[in-house]
């Protein structure tokens, strides 16, 4: 207990020098040693790295995973080292839901069937975001994070014990100037006190103690260079592995992306076999719902330039009823194979068919069928 006591009291009797020192040193009361321009610039890159290495990894983290609350669960899993419950995914849960709702709708009706396929892709869509998410945080934000709390953690560690060797280094060097100062005061009162024997013994005295304490300082001196650059070299190491830290780190990010561009691809493929299926599966009734040309829709057509009489716009606005005769307004080239080219001033037939776009009629040429733009039509009584 004793030498508890006694340690503790010599911790803190450092520890307020040292804070004496760094207090003057801000004040400009006090020389303070400068680091060499290489460790100061290897300080200065560290700093960097781990600034922005940092904003790096919290802001991946959010890319990752939105959810706030759903980090703050990982987090605690990650310091507890117990294994995260697998989590779904929302393209996952989104595809369950149509599933079970087409079971509720009938899988052989249109829409319970095209929910069914729908669903698959979707949970097949969230099952890769999945698998993305998972290599994203084993290949890239563990590195990161490894480095954050692993090797910034030493670091910094040891950079504060340079700190620490260096306000030591410079409470010696104040000490040793203060005590040759006095040194030289001692040595310098005889001169005048020759005429009283005992003031000279106790200036010799005096100057033989100061002596001692300059012999003391000098060797607290030389232990104290020693400790400091020896610490100063520990560190320097350390902050030179920044280099390798860097190569690793540019690894990860190329393992990164690669994720990504297989996520993406995935997704893309993905989707495109979701529209042919839809496509040949619905292409009766929504012959133009899934084209991938953004021209087939017709252009849009100005009152003033369509310039249409007043019957014929009450004829457009009302719901047609059954075949009946229209006559063109504009030339038109069909898209696809699924509408009609016009020709203007032509006759033509037009009826509508159930589940198609009010925008568009069912069209009649002699042998010819297509869809038609409305737009570019005079509906005739």
């Amino acid at each position: 207990m004793d030498f508890n006591v006694k340690k503790l009291a010599s911790d803190a009797g450092v520890f307020f020098t040292r804070a004496v020192q760094f207090t003057e040193e801000k004040l400009g009361q006090a020389e303070k040693t400068e680091l060499d321009a290489h460790l100061e610039n290897l300080l200065a890159r560290a700093d960097c790295t781990k600034n922005w290495t940092e904003k790096i990894f919290r802001q991946t983290e959010v890319l990752l995973q939105p959810n706030p609350s759903a980090r703050i669960e990982e987090f605690f899993y990650e310091k507890l080292d117990k294994k995260l419950p697998c989590r779904t995914t929302n393209g996952e849960l989104l595809g369950q839901h149509m599933l079970d709702a087409a079971r509720d709708f009938g899988p052989g009706t249109p829409y319970g069937s095209t929910l069914v396929t729908v669903g698959e892709y979707q949970k097949r869509l969230g099952g890769a975001e999945r698998e993305f998410l998972q290599t994203s945080a084993v290949n890239f934000l563990t590195p990161l994070r490894n480095f954050l709390e692993g090797d910034w953690r030493t670091i910094s560690k040891e950079r504060r014990l340079l700190e620490n060797r260096r306000l030591d280094l410079d409470i010696c060097k104040a000490r040793l100037k203060k005590a040759k100062q006095a040194e030289a005061k001692a040595a310098a009162a005889p001169d005048f006190q020759e005429t009283r024997p005992r003031n000279y013994v106790l200036s010799a005295s005096a100057s033989a103690l100061w002596s001692e304490e300059v012999d003391k300082a000098e060797q607290e001196l030389r232990v104290a260079q020693t400790e400091f650059d020896r610490q100063a070299e520990v560190t320097r190491l350390l902050l030179e592995g920044i280099s390798s830290t860097h190569v690793n780190h540019l690894r990860c990010l190329h393992e990164f992306v690669e994720a990504q561009a297989t996520f993406y691809a995935q997704c893309h493929q993905a989707m495109q076999e979701l529209q042919t299926e839809l496509r040949s599966a619905n292409g009766d009734t929504f012959p133009n719902a899934f084209s991938a040309n953004p021209s087939s829709c017709p252009s849009p057509v100005t009152p003033e330039l369509r310039a249409p009489t007043p019957g014929a716009l009450q004829e457009e606005q009302r719901p047609a009823t059954g075949a009946r005769k229209a006559r063109v307004l504009y030339d038109y080239d069909g898209h696809d194979a699924y509408e009609l080219s016009l020709l203007a001033d032509e006759l033509i037939t037009v009826y509508t068919v159930p589940g198609m776009d009010p925008d568009w009629l069912m069209g009649e040429r002699g042998n010819q069928k297509g869809k038609v733009p409305v737009t570019y039509l005079e509906l005739l009584s």
